[in-house]
């Protein structure tokens, strides 16, 4: 094997002290995306999002595929693979991967756009190379000893899991993530490992990149029911875990991590990142798992709402639509410097009221500045009067509060009784009057003051 390659020039480690960014091929290509398009959304990226954070550029599963569809998996698909049982792109779709080379000449030119590579892999050991009988690299083992076809993916068929009661089983591991440091890999979206959680196959995975001598970060899929209970475990081996199953372009699936971020978002932090999943946002479906080709049926209010929560709650951000193709508003979306401010610097994020359809969130800046959340998952406009002390800002307000989305300041007034202008405002707190429309949210800042 050749020698492992440093970071690339110019090209920092990920920063631990804010949630992972980027772009994700998944909403918009599912399992059949190929190098033309990958490189076509990175120089999207590195032009009009990287300045902002984004910088990772994840290419979702199955790439080893040359039968990849949309709208599903193959069974007994053909997957490309090396003597050793790994799994290498396919070259029809990847032409750059030609002669072994891997994602290693993708892997440069992502480098050379100021970017980070990323790539999708599933738990566990390919079937073909069980059937195969492969040998393991860097041990007498073969494929079929340490398969542990018991503990396969309920919904992808292509992997078994390993058998880690066999000495030498992290072997297989071993091999694969040298084979990634060798490409030049800095992140990993490892699937099937949190439902039901795989805690042997995590601390394998996890002790493989420890090993690789490469950084990378670990993001581990899907998080269908995942337990709090879980969260030393996961701090101790992951950068970054689904508290959800897969989210697509529909309210009810927005609306339903409403209560999985106020549980999870206390804890967020740079011991490690609860991920509200991808940002179906822009064009998407193309060839997709879900749906056919279209802009996301999101409304204007239901994105900014998304958006939302997802900053506050300093959720990783992998934004899923087309980025070459999406339209300016939703590129417009992403490129709000002061709302992404909250979700590089903000701390201490929580739910503190929740009362249908008004839904309230604090957190806290660097500086001494309060940030407040509002959103209205009811089907009817909202006009309600907020009180500051409510939200963790002060009785008496010395400096203006803004919303960061529109730029505009928010109407304050002082209350000193009791009235049907104020209502729920205590008297000696300050009124921050809003309306916030059907399915929306505004997302407030108030600075430091002394």
């Amino acid at each position: 094997m050749t020698r492992l390659p440093s970071a690339p020039a110019g090209l920092p480690p990920a920063d631990p002290s804010r949630p992972p960014m980027g772009w994700n091929s998944w909403d918009s290509y599912g399992t059949s995306v190929t190098e033309a398009e990958v490189l076509a959304n990175a120089h999207f990226l590195a032009e009009h999002l990287a300045p902002l954070g984004w910088d990772t550029v994840v290419i979702d599963i199955d790439w080893s595929d040359p039968s990849a569809r949309s709208h599903g998996y193959n069974q007994d698909a053909p997957l490309t693979m090396d003597e050793h049982g790994r799994l290498l792109p396919d070259p029809a779709r990847f032409p750059s991967a030609a002669g072994g080379a891997g994602f290693g000449p993708l892997a440069e030119k992502i480098h050379a756009l100021g970017l980070r590579l990323g790539i999708h892999v599933m738990r566990g050991i390919p079937r073909r190379a069980v059937a195969e009988n492969t040998p393991l690299l860097g041990t007498d083992l073969r494929a079929a000893d340490v398969a542990d076809p018991t503990n396969a993916c309920e919904w992808n068929p292509h992997m078994v899991g390993l058998d880690h009661s066999v000495e030498g089983a992290g072997a297989y591991y071993d091999s694969v993530l040298a084979l990634y440091a060798e490409w030049g890999v800095d992140f990993l979206k490892v699937d099937d490992m949190l439902w039901p959680y795989q805690a042997a196959e995590i601390e394998a995975f996890a002790g493989a990149i420890a090993r690789c001598g490469r950084p990378m970060q670990l993001s581990l899929s899907p998080g269908r029911d995942l337990s709090l209970a879980r969260l030393p475990h996961l701090r101790e081996h992951a950068t970054m875990w689904r508290i959800c199953d897969d989210l697509w372009d529909r309210w009810e699936d927005v609306e339903a991590n409403f209560s999985r971020f106020a549980r999870w978002a206390p804890h967020a932090g740079p011991e490690g990142w609860p991920d509200g999943d991808m940002l179906p946002l822009g064009r998407i479906g193309i060839r997709a798992e879900r749906g056919e080709p279209r802009d996301d049926l999101l409304t204007p209010d239901e994105r900014r709402t998304l958006m939302t929560l997802w900053v506050i709650a300093r959720s990783p951000l992998m934004v899923g639509g087309d980025l070459p193709t999406s339209d300016p508003a939703t590129i417009a979306l992403l490129q709000n410097a002061d709302v992404l401010a909250v979700h590089r610097e903000g701390h201490g994020a929580r739910e503190v009221f929740r009362e249908d359809p008004l839904i309230l969130w604090t957190a806290g800046g660097p500086r001494g500045e309060r940030y407040v959340a509002a959103f209205n998952t009811g089907e009817d406009e909202l006009a309600v009067s907020l009180d500051s002390q409510d939200v963790g800002l002060p009785a008496a307000l010395e400096g203006e509060v803004r919303e960061l989305w529109s730029g505009e300041i928010v109407p304050a007034r002082a209350v000193s009784v009791q009235s049907d202008e104020a209502r729920g405002v205590a008297p000696g707190s300050t009124a921050l009057d809003v309306v916030i429309p059907r399915h929306g949210a505004v997302l407030l800042r108030y600075p430091a003051v002394g």
